[in-house]
């Protein structure tokens, strides 16, 4: 038994600078996000160190470094092929992930959706070093395979962050709205971000606000009769400025004290995402 503590001990080491890390990532990411909100809106310094603020920082920051913890833990599984059953109730859904995140990310959203009827669930891998094109492509195909398998016209498609500009690409340039039933975005960037510098992969390019790429998809309109739902947070710490969430002429339903990622994890957001894909139509 002794000669396993050495084992334990680097184990421990290893996860405690891996915290530290992703401590270190979101306090920085929330720390920016302040500076640019309170110098935007100044009437925010007044009563920042309030108990009351001083709680709900607290909570937001936590429950973001859970859900990185959580978003950490789970890639390794996204490396091996789904195990996806044939068929399900329902419209089938695919569901694209963001950034340097994988398949796995989906982990807790696809359970709480069985739970809920919807069954019939998919997931592809985009990976951060290919070229925005190749993913949409990769996106397109999956759905023809799905409505070929299916014998349907049209499936249901969830994008975050990342993965919602993918699914917007699809639909308004890549020519995909009368393969969709219903869009649902979560924590997309739809403007870009002012944080993207920080990001180290030449498909984040895209989405330095201002890019030629954003400048063109919000440009091209959504073909008529699309439904799309737009979920995000006022307070993501990855999206900024907040309004660059926004999508114009869309369903936008707005949360706060919900980080970026934690949008995964979060109750609030889930019913928001099932609500969208289950609301009967108007």
């Amino acid at each position: 038994m002794p000669r396993m503590d050495p084992i334990f001990s680097t184990i421990s080491t290893l996860l405690f600078y891996v915290a530290t890390c992703i401590a270190v990532v979101c306090l920085l990411s929330f720390t920016i996000l302040w500076y640019e909100t309170a110098n935007r809106h100044p009437d925010l310094m007044i009563g920042r160190f309030t108990p009351s603020r001083l709680w709900f920082t607290s909570k937001l920051i936590l429950g973001e470094f859970i859900a990185l913890c959580c978003n950490l833990f789970l890639l390794p599984f996204g490396l091996f092929p789904p195990r996806e059953k044939l068929g399900g109730a329902g419209t089938p859904v695919l569901l694209l992930h963001g950034l340097f995140h994988n398949r796995a990310i989906w982990a807790l959203i696809r359970f709480r959706l069985r739970l809920s009827g919807i069954t019939d669930l998919h997931t592809i891998n985009l990976p951060a070093w290919k070229d925005i094109e190749v993913l949409t492509e990769r996106v397109a195909n999956r759905v023809d395979e799905l409505r070929q398998s299916r014998g349907i016209d049209r499936v249901h498609l969830v994008g975050h962050s990342m993965g919602g500009v993918i699914a917007r690409n699809y639909l308004q340039i890549r020519g995909g709205a009368k393969k969709i039933d219903r869009c649902v975005l979560l924590g997309t960037p739809n403007a870009g971000s002012k944080m993207v510098p920080f990001a180290v992969t030449g498909l984040a390019r895209n989405l330095i606000p201002g890019s030629a790429f954003l400048c063109t998809l919000n440009t091209r309109s959504f073909p008529e009769g699309t439904r799309v739902t737009n979920i995000f947070s006022r307070h993501d710490n990855l999206v900024l400025p907040a309004e660059s969430a926004r999508l114009a002429g869309r369903t936008n339903i707005e949360l706060s004290g919900i980080g970026h990622n934690a949008l995964l994890y979060h109750p609030r957001a889930f019913r928001a995402l099932l609500q969208a894909l289950t609301d009967a139509d108007d």
